[in-house]
């Protein structure tokens, strides 16, 4: 498989893009979708545009498939929890017991191939800042392959990276390991050990069962698990996302959506509850060198404190934006940020779940477009037409038959389009 490389560009200048994607997941790739559907073509692709509006997708990952790259093997797609498909690619015939982290992999890169999206890869985005205070203005994408200069802005750039550690007194005096559920690699590694696993969410149930198996353990939570018998039906679904949506729409910092649903019974979940192994123990005090010490005064021994802690959402490269407001989190309108029509967060908040990114990444789409086409007085980025007019159908400049391949990136680090100055 090849991958486009990422553009040189000159440190003074700037490639100019309508849409900049930052994130190639399950979100951006949505995104990268819709942007191809309504008629939007790779800035970089090395070819004439002939007016068509042009787009660049930069992921951080050296190859496809976001934080699906990094899942323990032992996740296996009968295990997974819940994913649908990219739009437009329905997912191959596969074997439920294959893991997650060779499935999903291909399936994006084979979707990012035949749909041509032009991914550069690896790019790490450094920060995003306004050009000048005009609201219409460009927005300034650095990144460690030159800068980007964008009408707008699609953040996909989800959580993986941004695990999250609490903070305990002691924590620093343990003589054991800790690690996050980003870090885990397999239940073996912990063989004949005791392990504190901390934390609430489909994550910490799944790896107790796995680690059971190998060693003892003692699970943790600050507040008590709710579990419910069977899959959520879709209003019910709809319900708990409208519960994490109204929180960032008020600039509270996102709740997960699992925080909502609740943890759902599973054949082996029941099986590892009969043994005992979900039995939960309100949150410990403090760490202490050979153990932790419990809610009631006792000295847990421990030997592994592995982290289920979630993630946040990795936003660092917006600080210089000030979108953070006094509720700790970004006011959001959708998938909008609150007042500020050229950015959209997509896989943020209620669209974290795989068939939220996929909704979002044609809400945010369609929203820049009518944007853009607003600004340009009703000439739509793409092909002329107003986006929420023509969102159904593909046109004549949307994705390339399926069949072809990407060939190696001839760019050399030519520029396209007009420059402009840092």
């Amino acid at each position: 498989m090849t991958t486009p490389s990422a553009p040189a560009v000159p440190a003074d200048t700037a490639v100019l893009a309508d849409v900049v994607v930052i994130g190639a997941g399950q979100a951006g790739l949505s995104a990268g979708y819709h942007l191809r559907r309504l008629g939007l073509v790779p800035a970089l692709d090395g070819g004439e545009h002939e007016g068509a509006g042009t787009y660049v997708i930069l992921d951080a990952e050296p190859g496809p498939g976001g934080a699906w790259r990094h899942r323990w093997r032992s996740l296996r797609m009968a295990t997974v929890n819940g994913i649908y498909d990219l739009p437009g690619m329905p997912q191959p015939e596969i074997d439920p017991c294959e893991p997650s982290v060779d499935v999903l992999p291909a399936y994006f890169g084979d979707y990012e191939q035949r749909l041509e999206l032009g991914v550069l890869r690896p790019v790490r985005v450094a920060s995003v800042r306004r050009v000048d205070d005009d609201p219409s203005g460009r927005l300034l994408v650095a990144s460690d392959a030159g800068t980007f200069a964008a009408r707008a802005v699609i953040n996909a750039t989800g959580t993986w990276t941004k695990p999250f550690w609490p903070v305990y007194p002691g924590q620093a005096t343990f003589r054991g390991r800790q690690l996050h559920v980003a870090d885990y690699v397999r239940a073996e590694d912990f063989a004949g050990q005791h392990v504190v696993v901390v934390g609430g969410g489909i994550s910490a149930v799944q790896l107790l069962e796995e680690i059971s198996h190998v060693a003892t353990t003692t699970w943790v939570t600050r507040r008590e698990p709710v579990w419910r018998d069977e899959d959520f039906d879709p209003e019910a679904g709809r319900q708990a996302v409208a519960r994490v949506e109204e929180r960032v729409r008020q600039g509270l910092a996102p709740l997960s959506v699992v925080s909502v649903t609740g943890l759902i019974w599973r054949p082996e979940l029941r099986a590892a509850a009969e043994r005992g192994v979900l039995d939960r123990h309100p949150m410990f005090t403090r760490i202490e060198p050979d153990g932790v010490r419990m809610a009631d005064g006792s000295l847990q021994r421990a030997d592994v404190i592995l982290w289920a802690t979630g993630f946040r959402a990795a936003l660092d490269h917006l600080r210089p934006l000030h979108l953070r407001g006094h509720g700790g989190g970004i006011t959001m309108d959708g998938t909008q940020v609150a007042g500020e029509p050229r950015l959209h967060l997509i896989g943020y908040g209620p669209s974290s779940s795989t068939v939220g990114a996929n909704r979002a990444g044609r809400e945010a789409v369609v929203r820049i477009l009518d944007h853009l086409s607003a600004v340009d007085g009703g000439h739509h980025a793409g092909d002329g037409r107003s986006a929420s007019d023509g969102g159904h159908r593909a046109t004549d400049r949307g994705p390339a038959t399926a069949g072809r391949r990407d060939q190696a990136d001839p760019r050399a680090g030519r520029l396209v389009g007009a420059a402009v100055e840092r």
